[in-house]
């Protein structure tokens, strides 16, 4: 059976049921702007409602998975739509009955790294790079803010998100921001071999059982992501360094901290 396409020009998507596949198209880093994020937002509501898609697998064309949001979608005049639509995008994959696998390699870094952890499953070269860079710019991840500490643990998840470190897709998976870590050449067997899996499985018992694992954490979630979003738009987006942060990521030059 021929796969049949998803019209998108920031997304590869086509689907050979019960398989769809998304993949990020904005080279050179798949860098997540607007309206990329409108058409993952598109996609993921058409393939919600088809009863023929149990499983969704993400990833990214060319080198890399994504490099991150679009800063210049941080600008005080454009965050609040650009979160506001990220984050649905973001709970879309978190509320939706399909089987989510990311296929990671290269940069997967803050908004590439929040789509993925909130993914089912991730697999990831062991070189592939991964990182909540945001604090670099004077701001933070919303998402993972929320959410890392419940994958990776509380001390680990404030290293990331408080020192914006970069690791490796072999620390990713070694603790648990990541299913498995392989080699380059191997990384399409291994997502293959997942998928194959996933075929065999009763879609409507995948569903439930998906359900039934986020049903505890979803409320908390949901609830935390408010939060987070309230604190960026009413106090971190009105601070001067965040300002500075974003303006001197577009200028390329080093920030001067004003501690305000």
């Amino acid at each position: 059976m021929p796969s049949t396409p998803l019209i998108a020009q920031r997304l590869s998507a086509s689907i050979l049921p019960p398989v769809a596949r998304l993949a990020l198209q904005n080279p050179p880093l798949n860098v997540i702007d607007i309206p990329m994020i409108e058409e993952l937002a598109h996609s993921l509501a058409e393939l919600d409602s088809r009863a023929d898609v149990s499983v969704i697998v993400l990833n990214g064309e060319g080198k890399a998975l994504s490099g991150g949001v679009d800063v210049a979608a941080h600008t005080p005049d454009k965050v609040e739509e650009m979160l506001t639509k990220f984050h649905a995008v973001i709970r879309a994959l978190l509320a939706t009955k399909k089987i989510t696998v990311a296929k990671v390699h290269g940069h997967c870094l803050g908004g590439g790294a929040e789509l993925t952890m909130v993914c089912d499953m991730a697999f990831t070269t062991e070189s592939a790079q991964w990182g909540f860079p945001e604090i670099k710019l004077g701001c933070y991840p919303p998402v993972a803010c929320t959410g890392l500490a419940a994958l990776v643990g509380q001390k680990r998840a404030a290293e990331l998100i408080l020192t914006g470190r970069t690791i490796d897709g072999k620390e990713a998976a070694e603790i648990g921001l990541a299913t498995r870590a392989v080699p380059e050449n191997e990384l399409t067997d291994a997502v293959e071999h997942c998928v194959e899996q996933l075929r065999s499985l009763s879609p409507a018992a995948l569903a439930i059982a998906k359900k039934a694992s986020y049903a505890w954490d979803s409320m908390h979630f949901d609830k935390g992501l408010a939060r987070a979003e309230k604190i960026y738009f009413e106090e971190l987006i009105k601070t001067e360094d965040a300002q500075e942060g974003i303006r001197a990521f577009i200028e390329k030059r080093a920030p001067k901290w004003s501690r305000r």
